[in-house]
């Protein structure tokens, strides 16, 4: 019987140096976006655990510029912890909100409140610049999500929430979007 191959890690040096830089430029850009958006504290406290121990040090240890390093944790181990204790503490991502439903007798998402989905609009467009650079556009944010499977994870009234600011800031571009957001959605109490 043939065993299944295991991708080849490169055991990488740590940087720590480099690997702060990224996380920094990343959550100033989803700080300035969240200001946009009319929920500065959220960008304020954004991804805060970033920093503490069990997330800092395992993806310096994989960072190598290129790649996500909970990719590379996850390749070396099956998974990653890093991304396991960042997802269940910042109520910006659909993966903290999923929990046993009594219907259903399964896991599953959960509708997120409002600002929690503002919020992971912010960090998708500012991971977007960060990571792609001069590369990036108004579109750019959407392509990762079309491409992805979140939607397919997400409550339905949520992914249909997040998918549509994203189609507004790749048609009707920044200013539009974030003006909605503050005017206009964050208005509503529910979506």
């Amino acid at each position: 019987m043939e065993s299944e191959k295991t991708p080849e890690i490169k055991k990488n040096k740590a940087h720590p140096f480099k690997h702060l830089r990224v996380v920094t430029k990343h959550r100033n850009a989803v700080f300035v976006h969240c200001v946009r958006a009319g929920i500065p504290i959220r960008g304020f406290f954004h991804d805060m655990s970033k920093f503490s121990p069990s997330e800092f040090i395992p993806s310096a240890k994989h960072f190598d510029g290129h790649r996500s390093p909970n990719e590379l944790e996850r390749a070396e181990y099956g998974f990653s912890y890093a991304w396991m204790h960042h997802k269940g503490r910042n109520k910006h991502h659909f993966e903290y909100w999923t929990d046993y439903n009594p219907v259903t007798k399964a896991m599953g998402p959960v509708k997120m409140p409002l600002k929690y989905v503002i919020e992971m609009f912010c960090d998708r467009v500012g991971a977007c610049k960060t990571y792609k650079g001069k590369d990036y556009t108004d579109a750019s944010a959407y392509e990762y999500f079309a491409r992805g499977k979140a939607k397919d994870r997400m409550h339905p009234e949520t992914a249909k929430l997040l998918e549509r600011l994203l189609i507004m800031l790749r048609d009707e571009g920044e200013k539009k979007t974030f003006r909605y957001i503050r005017k206009e959605l964050k208005k509503q109490k529910e979506y």
